[in-house]
């Protein structure tokens, strides 16, 4: 553990719920979630300006849907563009696959998403500003992390040489590949041996083209590449190295524009944005929790870019998070509720890790002879039809009810109708615990109940002619219709608890919940 750098002057910031290292938009999201909740949050970053230059461009209908929650769904159009095709091609244009979703996903919003990452972060930063129970301190190098019994204490050093000490009762290292807190809890990765090295060069347009498909991969052994929308405005080309290839030559402005050439992108049509170097890895942390230490974002798992879950990932680990914090924190739950965020969470990072080194493999073909075979078999599979983007796996194991097939899956979000205004339900009913029915028979709970799920930031809400709202768009009458049920109790975090056919088997999935809370959280009865 790092000593504590020497200074006479000591910051010392009072005792708050959670310390977060690290301020991209995995740190900001789950810093706008607690402090939702009422968590007072204090964020240190090590950077004392935001880095203003794009890195992740890739958001799915979730977590647009995790934006929205943490009021930034309204920004969320003028930053980003449906990216709903991603076609791959041989050196020759033949078409290798199609895949992806055309349309509104079942969280209610497009089902990818092209966006620019600094006006995202800018977005997010506004939110945290509207906060008063958030705190983001700038230019902090985290250098300890010490924790005890009741809480843990984070020290560092301010960009004005101040040595900074922070007290929270749990700290998470958002604080990316290289994490700070990783490496000072003593978290082991698992490396699983993927790396290639890309030149990625963002670049803006003078005037605006039309692209199609919007996203592109040419599958060409002479260099493998990718074109991808950077957002509204922007375009992403990614340049694989080559065997002969030296870093520091790829890595050269003048190389950028070479190869951007033969798109029609040259210096008197655009603008460079950035050009980098980066070697894609797949890794995890083999552990995400160290006691009152947790770990989300890269600071957990690292993937190749190619199927766009690696911010996506973060985003989602910090909303499944955000809730089982607050009930610890707010003693409604014993501890071990934390032990199920990695249990849930990391077979889906394993599951994209996976399926990202899947794509990677048959799109890092450099070998002629290999790559024709490989042009051969898929272009032969090739039909009209877009293939779809293989499903994220449910969880299995977690904080959900037993023996329900529907637990753990994504629950949708749909168009509701409240008094002839229409929105989406999670504007108008937020995004907390949520019982929802479209029964016809009313739930019979006991008061105690219904008081113990209000103070968790539950409600009950029914869809229907006579109920809280209408069902606008048709999303619940389809998705209640197909899996025969008339009640979905769906956490904080969309994914759904637990199902019911009946008014009564819907006041057992409260009992239910409470069962599993009530260590911590005893109903007066």
């Amino acid at each position: 553990m790092s000593a504590a750098p020497d200074s006479d002057v000591v910051d010392v910031v009072d005792v708050v719920d959670v310390v977060i290292v690290g301020y991209g938009p995995v740190g900001a999201t789950l810093a706008i979630l607690l402090a939702q909740l009422g968590r007072q949050v204090i964020v240190l970053e090590r950077w004392p300006a935001p880095y203003p230059q794009p890195r992740a461009v890739h958001f799915d209908h979730e977590v647009a849907r995790i934006f929205q929650a943490a009021g930034i769904g309204s920004t969320l159009g003028s930053i980003s563009e449906p990216g709903d095709v991603y076609e791959w091609r041989s050196a020759s244009g033949a078409t290798l696959l199609r895949f992806g979703r055309i349309g509104v996903g079942a969280s209610g919003w497009p089902e990818s998403s092209m966006f620019n990452q600094p006006a995202l972060e800018a977005a997010l930063d506004e939110r945290v500003g509207e906060l008063s129970n958030v705190e983001v301190r700038r230019g902090v190098q985290v250098t300890t992390v010490e924790q005890d019994a009741d809480g843990v204490t984070v020290g560092g050093t301010a960009s004005d040489g101040t040595c900074v000490e922070v007290r929270g009762r749990h700290v998470v290292g958002c604080d990316g590949a290289n994490s700070t807190v990783r490496t000072i809890a003593g978290l082991e990765v698992e490396d699983l041996g993927f790396f290639y090295d890309w030149l990625i060069v963002d670049v803006v347009l003078d005037e605006p083209r039309v692209y199609d498909p919007i996203n592109l991969q040419i599958c060409d052994p002479a260099r493998p590449t990718t074109v991808v929308s950077g957002g509204p405005g922007r375009r992403r080309w990614e340049f694989m190295r080559l065997p002969h290839e030296q870093l520091e030559d790829l890595n050269d402005e003048r190389v950028a524009w070479q190869l951007l050439e033969p798109w029609d992108v040259i210096p008197t049509n655009a603008t460079l944005e950035r050009h980098a170097v980066y070697t894609f890895n797949a890794r995890y942390a083999k552990e995400w929790r160290d006691r009152r230490i947790l770990l989300a974002g890269d600071a957990a798992h690292q993937m190749p870019p190619f199927a766009g879950q690696g911010m996506c990932s973060g985003i989602r680990d910090a909303a499944n998070l955000a809730w089982k914090l607050d009930l610890v924190l707010g003693h409604r739950a014993d501890d071990s509720l934390l032990d199920t965020y990695q249990a849930e969470r990391m077979p889906h990072a394993r599951g994209v890790i996976d399926f990202s080194m899947g794509l990677g493999s048959i799109i890092c073909v450099a070998d002629v002879d290999e790559a024709a075979a490989r042009d051969a078999a898929m272009a032969a599979a090739v039909t009209a039809d877009l293939m779809e983007i293989p499903p994220l796996p449910p969880i299995t194991d977690g904080y959900i009810r037993e023996d329900d097939d529907l637990a753990g899956h994504l629950f949708p979000q749909g168009t509701v109708s409240c008094g002839g205004e229409l929105s989406r339900f999670d504007d108008r009913f937020g995004a907390g615990w949520r019982l929802v029915t479209v029964g016809t028979d009313p739930i019979a709970v006991d008061e105690a109940l219904v008081t113990w799920f209000a103070a968790l930031g539950g409600a009950v809400v029914t869809i229907a002619p006579d109920g809280d709202a209408l069902d606008a768009d048709g999303t619940y009458a389809r998705w209640f219709g197909d899996h025969g049920v008339t009640a979905v109790l769906q956490r904080p975090d969309f994914q759904i608890y637990g199902t019911a056919q009946t008014a009564g088997g819907a006041a057992m999935l409260l009992r239910d919940l409470h069962h599993q809370l009530a260590r911590t959280h005893e109903v007066d009865r």
